[in-house]
């Protein structure tokens, strides 16, 4: 078995630094994205409806020497996010750092360096500030790692890399399915529409989740669903049947609505499931076509909220049952296929994540 040998990520690195530490000039029609920490999402960048943009002109201003050797770190608030960067259009935030990979690393073996659970354990003991942490240029130039030769990290990055672009692949078919219903929806229920005066609650009411906070949850299997666009923490039990609509309740991201395949507990979110509607998968689609409405009705300035009453209150075209049934039953193939792919998805980020600290310790061998 080859010798493996100990770096500093500036050993492996041509330069290191991070974004912009004062705030530049916002233009809604920019065609550049302001990017922090919480826009590496899954070893991407991830473009949000609130990610703000400037102008070319203002991005010029601040352009870092960002190339296809480029890694992305959230070191500010969020630690220990990753992405690569793919030649998105895009400046950076202080509270996110990058690095370009010397040419005689693999670009991949280092990203996995990075991307494990022993690097952001590591940064994130080194944080400092008690609100707000904060990983110095310093502690990430400074931090050491074991690696082979280019070839041996090629050989490893390969098998990982293997598993994330299936996974990325099933994330693809999904976001087409997923465009397929709405477009589907949109062709039955938007175009032409009649309205005259029909609300949600002449139909439903969603009901209003259980509060369960983050020291009770047993840390199960059970997704709990709360303020925020991810689970706030993992139960064993679900108050909810699946498929199941949540709409956050408060927060920034108060009337966020989301679609689960498996029962969650519903906690500072409002829920739609078959105990409240047959048709879940209609009512979703009706839902995100109506995001943008459902956010401006938050109420409360400090920290906004949505309750089932702002739900029930939203307009909708005139409805026709026999069409609501037909295309919930069209659609609901979509969303099985999807529920396989989040569960195959689940398995094989189980996988990369058990093989990743044995591939990059060197405790499993790849002679053959």
């Amino acid at each position: 078995m080859e010798q493996w040998k100990e770096y500093q990520l500036k050993d492996v690195t041509t330069i290191l630094g991070d974004g912009l530490h004062g705030t530049p000039e916002y233009d809604e029609n920019g065609t550049v994205f302001f990017i922090n920490g919480n826009n590496l999402v899954d070893g991407k960048i991830e473009i949000k409806d609130s990610t703000k943009r400037v102008s070319e002109e203002e991005a010029n201003k601040y352009r870092k020497n960002l190339t296809q050797r480029t890694i992305f770190v959230s070191i500010n608030g969020t630690i220990g996010n990753v992405a690569k960067y793919k030649g998105e259009a895009c400046i950076l935030g202080k509270s996110a750092c990058y690095f370009n990979v010397a040419e005689n690393f693999d670009l991949n073996f280092i990203y996995y360096v990075v991307a494990s659970q022993q690097f952001k354990d590591a940064i994130t003991r080194l944080a400092t500030g008690t609100t707000i942490k904060n990983v110095s240029l310093e502690t990430m130039r400074n931090y050491s790692f074991m690696a082979p030769s280019i070839n041996e990290q090629k050989r490893i990055s390969s098998i990982l890399s293997s598993l994330d672009s299936k996974i990325e692949l099933n994330r693809r078919i999904n976001d087409n399915l997923e465009q397929q219903a709405q477009a589907l929806f949109k062709s039955w229920f938007i175009e032409n529409a009649i309205y005259s005066g029909d609300k949600i609650a002449d139909y439903f009411m969603p009901i209003r989740g259980k509060n369960l906070l983050t020291s009770e949850a047993t840390g199960g299997n059970v997704p709990v669903v709360a303020g925020g666009l991810n689970p706030s923490a993992y139960h064993n039990t679900a108050n909810t049947d699946a498929p199941v609509i949540t709409i956050s309740a408060s927060g920034a991201n108060a009337g966020f609505v989301n679609l689960w395949g498996i029962p969650v507990w519903s906690a500072d979110s409002s829920y739609i499931d078959s105990s409240v509607t047959p048709y879940v998968y209609f009512w979703y689609n009706l839902l995100k076509y109506k995001q943008k409405n459902i956010f401006e009705a938050q109420t409360g300035s400090a920290q906004p909220h949505i309750y089932p009453k702002h739900i029930g209150d939203i307009e909708i075209p005139n409805l026709d049952l026999s069409q609501i049934q037909l295309y919930n039953n069209v659609v609901s193939t979509y969303y099985h296929k999807i529920d396989e792919n989040n569960t195959e998805n689940c398995r094989l980020a189980t996988l990369r994540d058990t093989l990743l600290p044995k591939l990059m310790a060197g405790n499993i061998s790849l002679d053959y």
